[in-house]
């Protein structure tokens, strides 16, 4: 019950991620006019980017069910699933870190640490395709994600163990449902390749975390 209000929580808030999500990755200046505008060149076949990525979240997609969110991931062009999956990792990322200090399981510290090396990796490898593909990634974390850090920040204990693995069921289903699509129909070749590739990973990660969130709730 606890899960499930989490990712319906989740699911709401990433509506709205996708109309802020092109102001959240400012790094300065007009860096998120000026990013967006590269990107829209490059992924959103045209249009405008406040178009294109307000379409992102307004539609409950059948492969956003599938994660619980209301996302029309369908519509979701490749700079907008670059820019949700680079917000994803920095938060399996600070979570990650958090948990290794918080939780209070063994195994739960040992998921967190698993989980800093392997998306730390996999943001390298996002930020080097982002870049061939001058598209403009967060620096910050996305609403939805932020969302999660602020309940983990807030909790201790074996409450804080419940919360970080509940998290990591509800991160990995969005991210699976997003890979997963953009290895059938990424816009560009290298795009469907990384997503092909990670896939397998985050599917991994999302089997362990379901395991232990039993073991701990």
């Amino acid at each position: 019950m606890k899960k499930s209000m989490l990712i319906l929580a989740a699911g709401a808030m990433f509506t709205a991620s996708a109309c802020s999500s092109t102001s959240t990755d400012t790094t300065g200046n007009n860096t998120s006019t000026a990013g967006t505008a590269s990107s829209t060149d490059a992924s959103y076949g045209g249009g405008t980017a406040g178009t294109t990525t307000g379409t992102t979240g307004t539609t409950g997609g059948t492969s956003g069910a599938t994660a619980g969110t209301t996302m029309d991931m369908t519509n979701m062009t490749d700079a907008m699933f670059m820019m949700t999956a680079a917000s994803s990792n920095m938060l399996e990322i600070q979570a990650g870190k958090l948990a290794a200090q918080k939780a209070t399981n063994a195994d739960v510290k040992k998921f967190a640490q698993m989980m800093v090396d392997h998306h730390t990796k996999a943001n390298q490898e996002m930020m080097t395709l982002a870049s061939q593909m001058k598209v403009t990634l967060p620096k910050t974390l996305m609403p939805p994600h932020q969302a999660i850090m602020d309940k983990l920040n807030n909790k201790t204990g074996k409450d804080f163990d419940e919360e970080y693995m509940d998290a990591m069921e509800t991160a990995h289903d969005m991210d699976i449902a997003m890979f997963q699509m953009k290895s059938n129909n990424a816009e560009t070749p290298t795009v469907k390749a990384m997503a092909a590739k990670t896939l397998p990973m985050l599917q991994s990660h999302k089997k362990m975390a379901t395991a232990l969130e039993d073991k701990v709730d």
